[in-house]
């Protein structure tokens, strides 16, 4: 009976006030225990129901489901799966211990989480090869979600068919081996003898960073007609970009992928404002490759719309300039730790100079071909720098390899690397050896686990490029210079090849 009720009543005896307090502190208390224990057990429902959900949630994603059996390994936690742990670095240019410590507790091929995203790695050869020449079958081109959304959503791999034709063919213009034959050797050549000259003016130079210098201008040149001025302003955002590619991708101010937006939205419009202004006048020529996406833009039915083009151009003005970075920085280092190759190679690349009638003459596309131990140490400089993290791909549909399902969506990490660097197949792998390409009883198994390029349809169209400029940047410096270390010789293996504290070197001309 309510309290209301009692004091109301009028039969019986008369409450005094003494009475009805006493009644009323008895009946209180129950009420409110009532109420409290109510909401408590509503409380407690919910916080149960949470809990179920976090803990099937957890379950769902350390053990995510296939139509089949997926390949060892763990998710690591929620959302971070094992990323701290993949971007630890190794303080040598040896295999990181993420990889070390997973190959042998699960083998070469294995499931992960990275960057919020399920992915496999293999770092075995033959299941390499296998999904690089499955492309368009099994796999397709696929980046992480920070990649994705720096470079755009609609990257340049993500296109087939005749737009992938054009994408191709935009390509070859620049790296094809016909231009760089005809064309781009000599200016290769200039670009690297004025960049080696200006860092012999001065005291220390630090190669990691300022890489780029030999081939910035020059690219953006070609690309974009720009000139050094231009270069140079647009060389500041590129660099913040590098910065946070493979970071998670929180856009908070402060976090490297925020700085790493904000660089991309600068470099995109200084792409655009170039084509936006290109575009008015589309019948002039200028004899770069903005050429080549002005007349594709104006044509009847253009393959291409406004912001696929400048993400295209972006993404490959990046690609030809900062993923040789850390290879020239190794190269140097190689050099300079190795005297006997430097002197071998000095013998080879003065006999050519002494053969010439004109000594200062530039070097010909066969002058190049017939340096034989000098390709050796271009192919050791690659194999031992393994600057790229790995071959990206996703799975179009549920795949089978080595015996596992891979499930479709999934990113898929070509490892080179791993058999880079595996003593099995390289004897001594960290040892800078060139004279090991030169074994012919070796030399096939050699190149068949070698791919710094990639294989299949998808093999990177900037190869003969990249062994271009390596092989002439080595010429250059073995006839004209000598090499000091002068500091931040340590070199440590992450996501990429790093000096901690740069790597500071100095030039003298020989005289």
């Amino acid at each position: 009976m309510s309290l209301a009720a009692d004091i109301t009543r009028s039969d019986g005896p008369t409450m005094t006030v003494e009475d009805l307090a006493t009644k009323t502190l008895t009946i209180l208390p129950m009420q409110l225990q009532m109420e409290v224990s109510l909401a408590q057990y509503i409380a407690l429902l919910g916080v149960t129901l949470i809990i179920g959900w976090l803990v099937h949630w957890m379950y769902k994603w350390i053990n995510p489901t296939c139509n089949g059996i997926l390949p060892p390994g763990s998710m690591g936690f929620p959302v971070i799966g094992e990323t701290f742990q993949f971007i630890k670095g190794c303080s040598s240019l040896d295999i990181p211990d993420y990889f070390k410590l997973r190959m042998r507790r699960y083998g070469p091929v294995f499931k992960t989480s990275l960057f919020g995203q399920p992915a496999v790695f293999t770092c075995d050869a033959e299941v390499n090869r296998f999904i690089l020449k499955e492309e368009g079958e099994l796999f397709q081109i696929g980046y992480p979600e920070a990649v994705r959304k720096i470079f755009g959503g609609k990257s340049i791999d993500a296109f087939r068919g005749a737009t992938q034709k054009f994408i191709r063919r935009f390509c070859f213009t620049f790296f094809g081996l016909e231009n760089l034959k005809e064309v781009l050797l000599p200016e290769l050549e200039s670009a690297v003898r004025e960049c080696l000259a200006t860092w012999a003016t001065k005291p220390s130079v630090d190669v990691r960073g300022g890489a780029p210098d030999i081939l910035f201008e020059l690219v953006t040149k070609k690309f974009l007609s720009f000139d050094a001025a231009k270069s140079a302003e647009l060389r500041k955002s590129i660099d913040a970009l590098s910065k946070g590619l493979l970071s998670f991708p929180i856009y908070f101010p402060g976090t490297a992928f925020y700085r790493s937006m904000q660089a991309w939205k600068n470099v995109r419009k200084t792409i655009r404002d170039t084509l936006a202004e290109r575009s008015l006048t589309p019948d002039k020529k200028h004899g770069d490759l903005l050429d080549l996406i002005v007349e594709q833009l104006h044509c009847e039915e253009p393959l291409i719309n406004e912001d696929f083009a400048v993400d295209m151009v972006s993404t490959l003005l990046f690609a030809s300039i900062y993923t040789l970075a850390a290879i020239i920085a190794i190269a140097f280092k190689s050099l300079h730790d190795n005297p006997e190759v430097v002197q071998a190679l000095k013998e080879e690349n003065q006999a050519i100079l002494k053969n010439r009638k004109d000594g200062h003459s530039r070097l010909t596309w066969e002058d190049c071909k017939s340096l034989r131990f000098t390709s050796q140490v271009t192919n050791e400089i690659f194999r031992i720098s393994n600057a790229a993290i790995g071959v990206f791909r996703t799975t179009l549909k549920d795949a089978q390899v080595n015996g596992y399902t891979i499930p479709a969506g999934w990113i898929v990490i070509v490892n080179p690397m791993a058999v880079h660097l595996n003593a099995e197949v390289f004897e001594d792998p960290l040892e800078f050896n060139p004279w090991r390409w030169m074994d012919e009883t070796k030399r096939s198994t050699l190149l068949k686990n070698f791919m710094p390029f990639g294989a299949g349809s998808r093999v990177c169209p900037g190869a003969e490029y990249s062994k271009a400029v390596v092989t002439l940047l080595l010429h250059v410096l073995v006839t004209e210079y000598t090499l000091e270390e002068i500091k931040g010789a340590d070199v440590f293996r992450s996501i990429d090849v790093m000096f901690p504290k740069g790597y500071h070197i100095r030039l003298r001309q020989i005289t």
